[in-house]
């Protein structure tokens, strides 16, 4: 079934796209409602649901109970800070042979998987040395 378009979904896809903080869905919903003032934090949320189901962008559970999305599909690894919650992507060499690793020992099948670090980010460790 092809998906219908939708001038709300590209709204947020694009704004998700300008991004690199990984907002929430109220940051996306604050954002999308300058351009589209009637739209409805549920539209927000089902249309953000439904681009992370069908791959176009990407859901982050990071641990601090809010989902966090991600415009960038291809593989890679977030660090999240521990004291002020910013999550930043990692460049960093592939690191594949961690799934090969947990493979050895496990009779069932491992299709992917996602590697978050956590620490402190450079500004919260700036801060706490001051």
């Amino acid at each position: 079934m092809a998906l219908k378009y939708s001038r709300q979904r590209e709204v947020i896809k694009d704004f998700l796209c300008t991004r690199k903080d990984h907002p929430t869905a109220d940051i996306v919903y604050m954002n999308v409602r300058q351009e589209y003032p009637n739209i409805s934090l549920g539209t927000v949320y089902r249309n953000l649901t439904l681009l992370s189901e069908i791959g176009e962008i990407r859901r982050l559970r990071v641990g601090d109970g809010v989902d966090h999305f991600d415009a960038d599909t291809s593989p890679h690894h977030h660090f999240i800070c521990s004291h002020c919650g910013r999550i930043i992507d990692l460049k960093m060499e592939n690191i594949d042979y961690i799934q090969e690793t947990a493979e050895k020992d496990f009779n069932g099948r491992i299709d992917s998987y996602s590697a978050y670090f956590f620490g402190l980010c450079e500004n919260c460790c700036n801060l706490l040395q001051s």
